[in-house]
């Protein structure tokens, strides 16, 4: 997920510094005064330095401390910043007081469908804070993923989590799929708590209902496919909660009657780059890892996406006829708006040899339209780039 850090302080800084190890894609923004603050401090380390003709440790620290701060994007006021950040990323981490971060984003909260997930670390990072959606957004993994790597202490509070239970919704959001409506939300997370069955019904017409199967089932839930004959299990007595995964909830009117809870995947859409003339069978193994690391199949790809200037790129075409799925070529021109309205990041080889310097997130963001969330950053391989976007359908 594409992830904006923002602090403060100095101090909030150098923790910043830590997260971005963690996250080694994430976006750093720091106050002004803060940046400014750091840089003074470290012309200042420079200069006694060379006065004391040392060098050393010293005067690299400061060359580094320099390098990173030229990378990092300043703000007069926190509002200010999350007022730009809000809605531009998929996650938020707030280095600074939990009151601070309530108050900045209050004026920016929709829903917990649609919000990025929000967390807030103190300056020392003793403790990471999940804030704002916990399930669907992915605040409560991203809290124990920072937790582990700068070994933090991790505050997560929804209740199903406290009570050790996996919900419907925090399982959408690790398979790309989106609960609804909202308030069956509630009441099935409610009645999970109070100690009811869950059951997953699965729409066997889904490309990737078999992979939906064996994740649902290693967690010990009772899955099933429509039309199966679903009998009780033998000596159960607690209450069951049905859960429907399709793209058509119209297809089960019993359920959609009743506010049963629904799950609907989301369109994954590949964004791919490559250098000319590379054999799509490298192209192929490049998405493989790339959806292997977010633990779907390469099956599960719902489009290609790439620049117009590789519209003829044979590997390109091939490996979607090879997987039956369409692909989509873009305009510079319209990259390169997407570039500007996301603030990604570019590589210059590459704005030089074909116009923009950034062709698989640009390219998978435009074809998600407004509805996209970057499920794995630009990955490179050889000869080959790929970012892979969640689209949610209306």
């Amino acid at each position: 997920m594409r992830t904006a850090v923002l602090a403060l302080t100095a101090q909030g800084a150098e923790t910043a510094r830590r997260v971005q190890m963690a996250l080694p894609d994430a976006d750093v923004y720091l106050s002004k005064r803060a940046a400014d603050a750091l840089a003074d401090s470290a012309q200042d380390k420079a200069a006694g330095d060379t006065a004391a003709t040392t060098g050393g440790s010293a005067a690299a620290g400061s060359t580094a401390t320099a390098a990173w701060l030229a990378g990092v994007t300043t703000f007069p006021r926190i509002v200010q910043a999350t007022a730009d950040v809000f809605m531009r990323y998929d996650a938020l981490v707030f280095l600074m007081a939990t009151g601070i971060v309530v108050r900045s984003i209050a004026p920016f909260i929709r829903s917990k469908l649609a919000d990025p997930a929000v967390v807030v670390m103190d300056e020392k990072a003793k403790h990471v804070i999940s804030l704002l959606s916990g399930h669907v957004g992915g605040a409560n993994e991203l809290t124990r993923q920072l937790a582990a790597a700068l070994g933090s202490d991790p505050v997560i509070t929804t209740a199903t989590d406290v009570e050790g239970k996996v919900a419907p919704d925090a399982i959408a959001g690790r398979l790309g799929l989106v609960p609804e409506p909202h308030g069956a939300i509630l009441a099935v997370n409610r009645a999970v708590l109070e100690g009811a069955q869950l059951r997953y019904i699965i729409d066997d017409a889904l490309p990737l209902a078999d992979f939906y199967q064996e994740q649902l089932a290693a967690l010990g839930d009772e899955v099933f496919f429509r039309g199966e004959g679903i009998l009780p299990k033998e000596g159960e007595t607690r209450p069951i909660v049905e859960v429907v995964i399709t793209l058509h909830p119209a297809e089960f009117p019993t359920h959609q009657k009743r506010c049963g809870l629904f799950l609907r995947p989301e369109r994954l859409i590949a964004g791919v780059g490559c250098r000319r003339g590379t054999p799509w069978e490298a192209i192929r193994a490049a998405l493989q890892d790339a959806c292997g690391r977010i633990g779907v199949p390469v099956e599960g790809i719902s489009c290609l996406a790439s620049t117009a200037v590789k519209r003829d790129e044979v590997g390109l075409l091939t490996i979607a006829d090879v997987y039956g799925i369409p692909i989509h070529f873009f305009e510079n021109a319209e990259l390169a708006a997407v570039i500007e309205r996301y603030g990604l990041r570019e590589s210059e080889f590459v704005k030089k040899t074909i116009g923009i310097g950034n062709v698989a997130e640009s390219a998978a963001l435009a074809e998600a339209g407004q509805r996209g969330r970057i499920a794995l950053g630009k990955t490179k391989y050889e000869k080959v780039t790929v970012a892979l976007v969640w689209q949610r359908l209306q």
